[in-house]
């Protein structure tokens, strides 16, 4: 004993004992608080429990905090000045280097196109608009950085980007990454043009010289309603036009036109004449849902002049008109895009010609989304216009991105999806397509029996998601088969190539009892099981002037225990899954049944409740350690 403690030691050591001692019988019930925060923390305990509780016992002790933080910033002060001399430095020095002009394999330049845009909307009440646009032009397929004023599929300094735009001058760009498909391609944008052109049966050898005129990211941002792909035959002869169209729900949907080239014969009066090669026609259906104040039907007309002379060597400017017409076929919008002023090629701008020019146009990128609010509230205070409710988008578009909530909920419908296939006994193979995912949007499955069997007995299946909102509303289902059909014939959030082989891999039966050795799984799947409702089907009320009949209310008497992928998840070894899953539908069917399906709200709560619990644990501590004193 005495080798263990010193004379030091016993006091210390009798002062805890004592604290204990007076714990124990003069307050058994902050012992019980000491117990019940230890629990809480070794089962439920975060970070965030952690850093609240660390912020209120440091309120108690602010002149030890305030003393701790001011010796802190001393010693990073130290090091940060320097640092942060030799970075900026460091990045002035790159910035020298990175306004070299590039060597342009294509027949055409990248060039800042100064334009103006008008809408004219002739009914049902006439409302029209104009104001100034800035584009650029890009030749698809090149890459690097025009006299750092515009960058093309530039893909280094990705951390950091703002700072690196910043003082490498790399002042507007264009990414593949912000057209066609979700995510990056290996061949950029040349890679995403031609998957496009091949998913429309068209060969990209057919147009090898193409030009994309665009909204660039100004340091970043980015707000861009529609891009024009210009694509070109192997004589430099305009043959096609790509209209790559966003709305401000973050879909988008390419429409590919094709030129007429007998429409053009046409016109040409005596056999001396040439066929013209200066302007592009079309008109195609409308399925896209763009503006709130149009509906889906109707179709659209274009008329694009070509921006360049024969060859491609000359920039002659943009002038592109599409009109909407009804579905009666009357002519309801027209929308115009002209060049105003000489475009600006960057590889001949000096360093005052830059600056000039960025002190004319940086804001009109930012200004773009607010004057589309100012006319929307125009259309709907003024002109009193109908509202068309946002419809999910079809086939042919591209969903928006996925939340977080539906991108963790993707991963384990993939992974279920997957298990399905393996399950099969028949030979399928399944093409998966999901929604709103970066990385890896596509997936192919075969089953085992794919393999050795007969070319006549294979079957092929493709899912293709439309709308990320699938993910959300398919675990709500609690039988797989009657989820998948249901999304795909009456919401329309899925498409599937062939519905009739779908018994083969949803299998229609019942759903397996609640079985789980795990308690904390148990408990969360009792939840579930609790409060999980079929959801209802997307409405489909056309506008805000319609009236949605309510039907006759149906319930749901089937005993649904858990769901088939329920089961699937619950059998899985990796923990963080099925922590994951679990935890999001637990919180995603709380917030359906009482907050009207607002998950922040519900966020905000767990959030406050959090922070009151960390307020009485360190209020309890606090008081631990004045009866140990």
């Amino acid at each position: 004993m005495d080798g263990l403690f010193d004379d030091s030691s016993w006091p210390r050591m009798i002062k805890i004992i004592d604290g204990a001692d007076r714990i124990l019988y003069e307050e058994p019930r902050l012992l019980l608080a000491l117990v019940l925060i230890s629990l809480y923390y070794a089962l439920m305990g975060s970070w965030l429990e952690l850093v609240l509780t660390t912020i209120v016992i440091g309120s108690e002790h602010s002149r030890a905090l305030l003393t701790f933080a001011c010796y802190f910033w001393e010693i990073l002060s130290i090091g940060l000045i320097p640092t942060v001399g030799i970075v900026t430095t460091g990045f002035m020095l790159t910035s020298y280097f990175a306004n070299r002009d590039e060597d342009w394999d294509s027949p055409a330049q990248p060039y800042l196109i100064p334009c103006k845009t008008t809408h004219t909307r002739l009914f049902p009440k006439k409302h029209s608009f104009a104001y100034s646009y800035l584009v650029v032009g890009v030749p698809v397929g090149s890459t690097g950085t025009a006299n750092g004023m515009l960058a093309i599929d530039d893909r280094s300094y990705s951390a950091w980007s703002f700072i690196c735009k910043l003082f490498r001058g790399r002042w507007y760009s264009v990414s593949d990454a912000d057209y066609m498909q979700r995510g990056r391609s290996a061949h950029g944008l040349r890679g995403k043009l031609d998957e496009y052109l091949r998913s429309q049966d068209v060969k990209p050898s057919d147009y090898p010289h193409a030009y994309l005129v665009t909204a660039a990211r100004f340091l970043g941002y980015h707000f861009n309603p529609v891009s024009f792909w210009y694509l070109y035959s192997v004589d430099k002869i305009l043959s096609a036009i790509v209209l790559e169209v966003n709305n401000t729900f973050d879909e988008r949907r390419p429409y590919l036109v094709l030129r007429d080239f007998s429409s053009d014969a046409r016109h040409v009066s005596s056999p001396s004449q040439q066929i013209p090669s200066s302007r592009i026609r079309g008109s195609w259906s409308k399925d896209f849902h763009v503006s709130p104040f149009n509906s889906r039907k109707g179709a659209y007309s274009l008329i694009a002049s070509d921006p360049f002379g024969p060859g491609m060597k000359e920039f002659r400017g943009i002038n592109v008109t599409i009109n909407l017409s009804s579905s009666k076929g009357h002519t309801k919008l027209v929308t115009r895009l002209l060049s105003e002023g000489e475009a600006v090629n960057p590889a001949s701008m000096g360093p005052v010609a830059r600056v000039k020019f960025l002190s004319r146009w940086f804001w009109v990128g930012f200004a773009t989304f607010p004057r589309i609010v100012k006319e929307a509230a125009a259309l709907f205070f003024k002109r009193k216009l109908h509202v068309w409710y946002r419809p999910e988008p079809m086939k042919a578009s591209l969903g928006r991105h996925a939340t977080k909530t539906e991108g963790q909920l993707e991963v384990a419908f993939r992974e279920y999806l997957k298990f399905l296939v393996n399950r099969c006994h028949k030979p399928m193979s399944i093409t998966y397509v999901a929604s709103g995912i970066v990385s890896n949007p596509e997936d192919i499955f075969r089953s085992p029996s794919w393999y050795g069997s007969l070319e006549e007995d294979r079957k092929a299946l493709e899912l293709k998601v439309l709308t990320p909102i699938f993910y959300t509303r398919f675990v709500h289902y609690a039988h797989d088969f009657e989820a998948i059909f249901t999304e795909f014939m009456d919401s329309a959030t899925i498409w599937v190539s062939e519905p009739k082989l779908l018994p083969d891999l949803f299998l229609k039966k019942g759903s397996p009892p609640l079985q789980t050795s795990s308690m904390m799984d148990y408990l969360f799947l009792k939840g579930i099981k609790n409060l999980r409702r079929r959801p209802n089907n997307i409405p489909r009320v056309s506008t805000s002037a319609d009236i949605q009949r309510n039907g006759v209310s149906t319930v749901d008497i089937r005993d649904f225990r858990i769901s088939p992928m329920d089961a699937y998840i619950l059998e899985l070894n990796d923990n963080p899954m099925k922590a994951t899953y679990r935890s999001t539908l637990l919180r995603m069917f709380v917030a359906d049944r009482w907050l009207l399906g607002n998950a922040a709200l519900l966020d905000l709560g767990i959030l406050l409740l959090r922070a009151g619990l960390a307020l009485a644990c360190a209020t309890t501590l606090n008081q631990a350690m004045t009866y140990l004193r």
